[in-house]
């Protein structure tokens, strides 16, 4: 009795099994032409309020008119990003997980000692969507009305000026990192998990300065709620066209601009890494996301697969070697 009743164990065993893998193969043989037939998540790796989020928002907006399906928002927010990025590179290649990124991910490996994923390897890039700037802002009634009176306040080795970022090893505590090095101030840093919550404090009054996207303090700035000392992109944007920039003040050769994408795990199938890129362009291009994207200081891009993935590449290097000539490291 025991036999027969171990033998319909085991052959109920092998059925299931038989039936799941019939199924995952299934799932994972998806035809191109029919992906997808179920929502796409992006994953956003920072808090919601932050420039990052804003633009995963806007393009998840037009998801369902393009894809045939919505988006999810998912913010995973964590060791400046690598949360989010580690989640997505742990997903099936299948196209259902995005992860929205800006450029601390090509930071990162140079500021942490080891990483949970690897960002050359275990994620892939499909299309650079926006370049943006950070800006300096101090609030409204901030002592420090130019970016000359602050630096000026940040000169002696014990000094009340202090700016929070969007995060240790974030574009934004960089821009700050190489401007203490470049006009010998002593601005100490403060880390936050996110552009929004540092957009809060400074607006709060809680910090004298932030550093942040552009897109998370331009409607604070147009609204007088917020002073912009200065810019960190090379040159002056089109959407805040009075804001001077860091070189131009008296640091040339200043410059960290940042760039928006989305990645999909490394393993994705070519064809439909091509499909996912074709169906995001088309929403990258449609004129009332161009003008909500310039509306909030950002530069719309095209960059396919090939071309993000060099600059995302060539970035990883090429602040790798920055962070470890100014001894930057988180961990």
């Amino acid at each position: 009795m025991n036999y027969w009743f171990n033998k319909k164990i085991m052959m109920a065993s092998a059925l299931w099994m038989l039936t799941s893998l019939m199924t995952s193969v299934s799932l994972a043989q998806e035809p191109i032409s029919q992906f997808p037939s179920k929502p796409i998540t992006i994953v956003v790796n920072f808090p919601v309020g932050g420039g990052t989020d804003i633009l995963a928002r806007i393009l998840g907006n037009y998801f369902t008119e393009s894809f045939g399906q919505p988006a999810i928002v998912e913010n995973r927010a964590g060791a400046s990003g690598n949360v989010g990025a580690k989640h997505v590179a742990d997903k099936p290649s299948d196209g259902y997980s995005l992860l929205m990124v800006n450029s601390s991910y090509a930071i990162n490996p140079g500021v942490f000692a080891s990483m949970p994923f690897d960002p050359k390897k275990d994620l892939t890039p499909i299309i650079n969507v926006a370049f943006i700037p950070s800006v300096l802002v101090v609030p409204a009634d901030s002592p420090y009305k130019n970016l000359a009176a602050l630096i000026t306040a940040a000169k002696p080795t014990k000094n009340e000026v202090s700016f929070g970022s969007c995060g240790n090893g974030t574009p934004q505590h960089l821009a700050g990192a190489i401007l203490n090095i470049n006009a010998k101030t002593n601005i100490t840093h403060i880390p936050y998990g996110g552009c929004g919550p540092a957009l809060r404090d400074v607006l709060g009054g809680q910090i004298p300065m932030a550093i942040i996207t552009a897109s998370s303090a331009a409607a604070q700035i147009k609204a007088g709620k917020l002073i912009a000392l200065a810019i960190t992109s090379a040159e002056r944007t089109l959407q805040l066209p009075n804001i001077p920039t860091v070189a131009e003040q008296g640091y040339p050769g200043y410059q960290m601009n940042q760039w928006h994408g989305l990645l999909v795990p490394a393993d994705t199938p070519v064809a439909l890494q091509a499909k996912l890129y074709e169906r995001l362009l088309k929403i990258v291009q449609l004129p009332e996301v161009k003008e909500k994207l310039i509306s909030i200081g950002y530069t719309p891009a095209y960059d396919n697969p090939t071309t993000f993935k060099k600059i995302v590449h060539d970035d990883i290097d090429r602040f790798s070697n920055l962070t470890k000539s100014i001894g930057l490291k988180l961990d």
